[in-house]
């Protein structure tokens, strides 16, 4: 099997921020970090800074959002994104640009890597 794999980040020597077999693309879940390190306290801005890493890894691939046909959603507070699921998804569909064409999940979890976040974004893309 041929892999080709997109390697960064402080755990590069342990997982792939993602991979491609064949015309699939899988990436590893994508975290809220700001370009600068900073972790903003909003959920619905880390939703933001989940997709630009989310785009970053894509153009390594030569892909964008448009390839993206899945994507998982884990959260530390369902009850956070429920409340404010009218303005996430407003804010989701303009990065999109458009209603996106994607299946999606939505996971309820106890924690994340580090206390700060609240969602972390998995996303499965097809490129041919």
């Amino acid at each position: 099997m041929n892999k080709k794999l997109y390697r960064t980040g402080p755990y590069a020597d342990f997982f792939s921020q993602g991979v491609q077999v064949g015309n699939v693309l899988t990436l590893a879940g994508q975290l809220g970090d700001s370009e600068d390190g900073s972790v903003p306290g909003d959920i619905k801005d880390q939703m933001i800074n989940c997709y630009n890493n989310i785009k970053n890894v894509l153009s390594e691939f030569d892909a964008t959002l448009d390839n993206v046909i899945d994507e998982t959603w884990f959260v530390t507070d369902v009850n956070e994104c429920m409340e404010n699921v009218s303005e996430i998804f407003d804010e989701r569909e303009n990065i999109y640009g458009c209603k996106p064409e994607v299946s999606q999940t939505l996971v309820g979890i106890s924690a994340l890597v580090q206390p700060q976040y609240k969602l972390e974004i998995k996303v499965i893309a097809y490129i041919g």
